[in-house]
C-alpha cells in the first residue's frame, strides 16, 4: 500500500513539475531591471564562468538514462557562454546589486581572482588536518580588508542559492529546447 501511494505521489510530481519548472520571467519583470544593472550582472557571470555552474547542476541532476544525461550535456556544449549570461542576468538582478556585480567583476578579473575561479572549478578534494591553517597570499590578505570587497563578497555568497536555483531553471529550459 505504501508503495502504491508513493508511486502515485511520484507520478503526480513528475507530471506537474514541468508546468512549474519551466516558468519564465514575465516580460515586465525582465525589463524592469536597469539595463546597466543587467549588464553589470552579465559581466559578473562571465567573470565567474557561470556556465560551469550550469554544468555542475546538470551533473548533480538525476536522469532516467545515461543517454538523456549525455543529451543534456550536448545541449549545454552547444549553448554559448554569452547566451547563458544573457539569460541568467535579468533574473539575478534581484539577488545581486549593481555595486556587488561591479566589485566582484573587478576582483575576478585580477590575477588573484582568476586563480580563485580556477581553483573553484578545477581543484580536487583537499585534506586539512587539525591545527593546520591554510596559507593566505598577501594579495588575498589585502583584498579581504577592502570594505567594498567584504560587503560584495558577503552579498554574493548570500546570492549563491539564488544563482544555483536560476541555473537549475535555465538548465530545464535549455533541455526542452531543440538544438
Amino acid at each position: 500500500m505504501k508503495f502504491a501511494v508513493q508511486a502515485v505521489l511520484g507520478l503526480s510530481l513528475v507530471f506537474t513539475a514541468p508546468a512549474f519548472a519551466a516558468t519564465t520571467v514575465p516580460a515586465a519583470q525582465a525589463t524592469a531591471a536597469n539595463p546597466a544593472h543587467v549588464k553589470a550582472v552579465q559581466d559578473l557571470l562571465g567573470a565567474m564562468q557561470i556556465e560551469k555552474v550550469l554544468k555542475g547542476v546538470a551533473a548533480r541532476s538525476r536522469y532516467p538514462t545515461e543517454a538523456q544525461k549525455q543529451a543534456v550535456f550536448a545541449k549545454l556544449d552547444k549553448t554559448p557562454p554569452a547566451e547563458v549570461y544573457q539569460r541568467l542576468a535579468p533574473t539575478l538582478t534581484s539577488a545581486i546589486s549593481v555595486d556587488t556585480a561591479i566589485e566582484m567583476t573587478r576582483f575576478y578579473n585580477t590575477a588573484y581572482g582568476k586563480q580563485v575561479i580556477y581553483k573553484k572549478y578545477n581543484s580536487g578534494a583537499q585534506l586539512i588536518m587539525a591545527g593546520m591553517t591554510a596559507a593566505v597570499a598577501p594579495e588575498e590578505k589585502k583584498e579581504r580588508k577592502r570594505p567594498a570587497y567584504v560587503k560584495a563578497s558577503k552579498e554574493l555568497a548570500d546570492a549563491e542559492p539564488a544563482i544555483e536555483h536560476e541555473a537549475f531553471k535555465l538548465l530545464q529550459v535549455i533541455n526542452k529546447e531543440k538544438r
